[in-house]
């Protein structure tokens, strides 16, 4: 049981990582002690630290198996997640105050750009990483770890978007939203990309790239085909 020990308090470790800024008062006092850079800098390095050990914790795990993986099986990871990494790679700190990773200064409700795609693009790339690599991975720890991932992804789009919702009022949400969609492409491609998102699916790209060529070694499993 030492290894269900193990994924066992990765898994609290990093639930309770993230359920503490939630905590009213919590992230305003990181905030003012840490700066706003700084505070997104060390949560986004624990959150990176944390989620590496949880996975690889997932993978010491007792194997308990659910389904076998086909060889065609690996070719989805491979064709998601350059679509994933590219998608964060335009959410992050783009005009889009509908997304936690969004800001909303330089948003336009008639040219909402990445929220014209989705209002939460990083959501969506969870879950799309998630559902991905639950796949591939057809073990009791996997599908309590990649499941448990999809969940929060499509829970935190419905309570995200209904928070905003009850904050802006009924009108002003209308206003905000009206050439936007949850559901990916549901309203067409309304905005227009914003400036230097060539660079960003660059990164994106790159990001990927090296997230490959890092997955054998910091986890164990070649992503190969």
């Amino acid at each position: 049981m030492a290894g269900w020990g193990e994924f066992a308090a990765a898994l609290a470790v990093f639930l309770l990582s993230h359920a503490l800024p939630s905590l009213p008062g919590a992230r305003g006092w990181l905030v003012a002690r840490m700066g706003k850079r700084g505070y997104g800098a060390a949560f986004g390095l624990l959150s990176t630290l944390l989620l590496v050990w949880l996975v690889v914790a997932a993978g010491r795990a007792p194997l308990v198996l659910m389904w076998d993986q086909a060889s065609w099986m690996r070719w989805v990871p491979n064709v998601v997640m350059p679509l994933v990494c590219v998608l964060s790679a335009l959410a992050i700190a783009a005009p889009n105050p509908f997304s936690f990773e969004g800001r909303a200064r330089g948003f336009d409700p008639a040219r909402p750009g990445i929220a014209g795609l989705t209002r939460h693009p990083l959501l969506w790339a969870l879950l799309l990483w998630a559902l991905a690599h639950l796949l591939v991975n057809g073990d009791l720890a996997h599908g309590v770890l990649f499941g448990g991932f999809a969940a929060m992804a499509l829970a935190g789009m419905v309570l995200q978007d209904a928070r905003h919702r009850r904050a802006w009022g009924a009108a002003e949400w209308a206003r905000l939203s009206a050439r936007t969609s949850a559901l990916p492409l549901a309203v067409g491609l309304t905005g227009r990309p914003g400036r230097g998102a060539l660079l960003r699916v660059a990164l994106g790209l790159l990001v990927w790239a090296a997230l490959w060529h890092l997955h054998l070694p910091v986890i164990g499993v070649s992503p190969a085909p």
